[in-house]
């Protein structure tokens, strides 16, 4: 065997790699066998998890400042993800916009499809159920949409507002 902490003694580590602390024995909290500590915490077999958050979107000052950013888009106009980070004081952060809108609680209502990437274009894939639905709702606000594109003329310069 080597030692791992000569000095001390606590562990051991075998040839196959193997913790030995000999006379101490880890504790397991009870709270850790628990079948609710299992299903919160330890992917379940068979079930794909979805990562989440460390932090609430709801206690997210960032997040807030883009909601805020984004509920102020007017009627028939359009930004990108870029200019409503620059907006919420977030510069070089699109993709946190992206995020932020991703996470927005429903009942929010924002208008998050008034929000598209660099150059107009729609990010969603063409076929996608989103793609369909923001082109809808841009159009029927008065947005000229084309090949997956809003027309130049309907991107506004945030800091305008």
């Amino acid at each position: 065997m080597l030692r791992a902490l000569p000095a001390s003694g606590v562990a051991d580590i075998a040839q196959d790699g193997a913790l030995s602390f000999g006379s101490i024995v880890p504790r397991v909290h009870p709270l850790a066998r628990s079948k609710a500590f299992r299903e919160l915490f330890l992917p379940s077999p068979g079930r794909k998890q979805r990562v989440k958050s460390a932090a609430l979107p709801e206690g997210n000052p960032a997040f807030q400042e883009i909601w805020a950013v984004v509920g102020a888009i007017p009627r028939g106009a359009v930004s990108t993800y870029g200019a409503v980070a620059r907006a919420a004081g977030l510069p070089g952060r699109a993709r946190m916009a992206g995020r932020a809108l991703r996470e927005s609680p429903k009942e929010m209502k924002l208008p998050w499809h008034r929000v598209v990437g660099a150059g107009g274009k729609i990010v969603f894939p063409r076929t996608s159920v989103h793609h369909r639905e923001q082109t809808r709702r841009l159009r029927a606000e008065g947005v000229m949409v084309k090949a997956g594109r809003v027309s130049r003329e309907a991107i506004r310069d945030l800091e305008a507002f």
